[in-house]
């Protein structure tokens, strides 16, 4: 399966360009959906019919979904969510309050990726298109499996171990105290059977072939530098870029004087989007006098975009890690585009290799040839943070 997830601020089309790609892989046979995972649903305004949380057939080869969280939370979590609302309610909440409460923070994004790995283990679509959110949540959703993986190693199956192990013999005494049993086993093997999904589907989205990020920029300061940003952590998380499309430039037909000093900062953002992002491609989408709304504004800014083109092409084959062995020692390179090397941190624990940038964290498990050795050094040539072992 083909994987293409569009991102980028918020409010710069990503959805409308996502909406267009989706008409074109259809057109092109291949079975394709377009799954809006953005807490803040625009697909269906943007097709310009009723989707929900189930496929919907808008054409031929073409379907539709906006993701609602709490069915897949129900779907999928309601063991946890049924046991922590027995414990808040324990504890003196309300029934409406303990039902709240029980939703953790950030779970629809979790459920983002559980319902792209469902799509992808069905292999009913040869295309799925994921209309992501705004560019910091997406980055926080594809940080989930390394974060998750790191919890869950070093503090929840050892604490499922012993939590099944001396349930039968606490029960009796704890649950008259508290108030509220002891978790069971079905509560125990849900959130690691999670992790498991999304740790499977790290391999589908750290692989280049399969899985490609297009970013979607509109030629202004505030959102390029976010751009920048969002490329260079996607590279920390091994995740490449494709393509960059900037959306929203005032064509050259527009005359009015009132126009006039956009067209002069869009033309510097312009050849700023194609200096930056290089060697990256760049297509450039105008300005259209009518908002894209609807299937037949879609076409439009479908041939706009792809011509005759076929969008489930990887238009470029980003590396983002490469291990590099240079005589006597041995090189790990991360491709970090636009980050000065004075903002980036770097620490070994065992056989992992800490590298944070701003507030954004990976712990990289280090090949077997690196995990025994020591960084003697580090430097950003051409875009590359080169790690030196030895």
């Amino acid at each position: 399966m083909r994987v293409i997830l569009m991102t980028g601020k918020g409010g710069v089309g990503k959805t409308s360009v996502a909406a267009a790609t989706g008409l074109r892989c259809a057109e092109l046979g291949y079975r394709t959906l377009v799954l809006s995972t953005d807490p803040a649903h625009s697909l269906a305004d943007s097709f310009d019919m009723e989707l929900g949380h189930d496929p919907k057939q808008i054409r031929p080869n073409l379907w539709g979904a906006e993701l609602d969280a709490l069915m897949e939370l129900e779907a999928n979590w309601g063991s946890v969510k049924r046991y922590i609302t027995q414990v808040l309610q324990a504890r003196g909440l309300e029934g409406i309050q303990a039902e709240e409460l029980a939703i953790l923070p950030g779970m629809d994004e979790i459920f983002g990726l559980v319902r792209m790995k469902r799509h992808y283990d069905e292999g009913i679509y040869d295309v799925l298109i994921i209309d992501s959110a705004p560019t910091g949540t997406a980055l926080r959703l594809l940080s989930l499996p390394e974060v998750s993986g790191w919890y869950m190693r070093r503090f929840y199956k050892p604490l499922q171990g012993i939590s099944v192990a001396l349930r039968p013999l606490v029960e009796p005494i704890f649950r008259p105290i508290a108030g509220f049993s002891l978790p069971d086993k079905e509560v125990m093997d849900a959130p690691y059977e999670f992790y498991e999904q999304i740790e499977a589907l790290e391999k589908v989205l750290t692989d280049n072939t399969q899985t490609s990020v297009r970013l979607v920029t509109n030629p202004e300061k505030m959102v390029i530098k976010e751009s920048l940003r969002a490329h260079a952590y996607l590279s920390l998380y091994s995740v490449a870029t494709d393509l960059v499309i900037a959306n929203r430039i005032i064509p050259e037909e527009v005359q009015d004087p009132f126009f006039q000093r956009w067209k002069q900062n869009q033309a510097q953002y312009r050849q700023e989007i194609h200096d930056n992002f290089l060697p990256l491609p760049v297509k450039e989408v105008p300005l259209f006098s009518e908002e894209l709304c609807g299937l037949e504004a879609l076409e439009r800014l479908k041939n706009t975009l792809y011509k005759d083109e076929d969008p489930a092409q990887v238009y470029y084959k980003e590396t983002t890690i490469k291990v590099v062995k240079e005589q006597n020692h041995y090189s790990l390179e991360l491709y970090l585009p636009g980050i000065p090397k004075n903002q980036i941190q770097l620490n070994k624990n065992a056989d992992e290799l800490n590298i944070r940038i701003g507030n954004h964290r990976r712990n990289l498990v280090l090949p077997q040839a690196l995990a025994a050795l020591q960084p003697s050094g580090a430097k950003m040539e051409d875009d590359f943070l080169k790690i030196r072992f030895s």
